[in-house]
């Protein structure tokens, strides 16, 4: 078994908001979305890692919408990858939070918010 990919709600009309925090500032690709769901709105989101897909987000309207303030998806970036992908997100506009960065044993981290005010971890190794 493996997980297909997460769903993240937002409201209506946000996918340029959902761009600019998951394709801009993450780095995610944005994948189209089947026709029969693509007039539901939202939009998708992609990761590869030696050429398979490492990372699927897809970003859903939900009416009446509320973000996600505590349930959240975690990505895993390389160590080296950290530092910068915080910096990037953070210089973009959006909400980093560094507090937590050593409580997970074997990892570095941070939480971030996108643009819905829905909760993003990002997590590496931690190295020697």
């Amino acid at each position: 078994m493996r997980l297909h990919h997460v769903q993240v709600s937002m409201p209506r009309g946000g996918e340029e908001v959902a761009r600019a925090f998951y394709r801009d500032a993450l780095g995610l690709t944005e994948v189209p979305k089947p026709a029969a769901l693509a007039g539901r709105g939202g939009c998708w989101f992609r990761a590869w890692t030696d050429g398979e897909v490492s990372c699927e987000l897809h970003l859903g309207v939900e009416e009446p919408f509320q973000p996600a303030r505590r349930a959240h998806p975690a990505v895993v970036v390389g160590a080296d990858e950290l530092e910068p992908l915080g910096q990037r997100v953070a210089a973009a506009g959006f909400e980093v939070d560094w507090t937590e960065r050593d409580t997970f044993e074997g990892y570095r981290r941070f939480h971030c918010r996108d643009g819905f005010g829905n909760r993003v971890e990002v997590l590496a190794p931690a190295t020697a």
